[in-house]
């Protein structure tokens, strides 16, 4: 079975500080809080096989974060992951990563709420209710089945805010 974690992106710069949204860092209050996050998880004797961001630089930062405490060795940028991508270009993905790998492991997705909530949702539910929000440097993990669609078939193991890792 895939362990899916759905992680949020850190707190981010005020929009208006910046040309488009694409560019908006972590600020230091979010590199801080998502390297605690971060090192608790570490503690917690989590690992990913696999890391995949959003290309928005506060996503980004996230992933190094992640990678520099020793969550993941690799970092892919994943664009479907950038706000109001699509669920169906990541299960695409995840069906050739099992097929290639021949077995399942743990993935970590960072991008940007409401997505990841709507994400999980569909992986729960096979629909969007727009219940499950992902707090800032928050994760969601999802288990996924070993066979056919996980869409609607997936299980809900971890729903933890920031607040509840620090």
């Amino acid at each position: 079975m895939t362990q899916l974690y759905l992680i949020r992106h850190g707190i981010a710069a005020e929009p208006t500080d910046y040309a488009t949204d694409e560019e908006r860092p972590l600020t230091e209050v979010g590199q801080k809080k998502t390297r605690k996050v971060a090192e608790r998880l570490k503690q917690l004797d989590l690992k990913f096989d696999i890391l995949l961001s959003s290309p928005l630089v506060r996503a980004r930062q996230t992933a190094d974060i992640l990678q520099e405490v020793g969550l993941c060795g690799d970092v892919e940028i994943f664009t479907p992951l950038v706000p109001d991508g699509a669920i169906q270009e990541w299960m695409a993905w995840w069906q050739t990563w099992k097929a290639e790998r021949g077995h399942d492991g743990k993935i970590a997705l960072v991008g940007h709420q409401p997505d990841l909530g709507n994400w999980a949702e569909i992986l729960v539910w096979g629909e969007v209710r727009e219940k499950l929000v992902v707090k800032k440097a928050g994760v969601i993990g999802v288990e996924l089945p070993d066979t056919a669609s996980p869409v609607g078939r997936s299980l809900l193991f971890w729903l933890a805010p920031p607040r509840l890792l620090l």
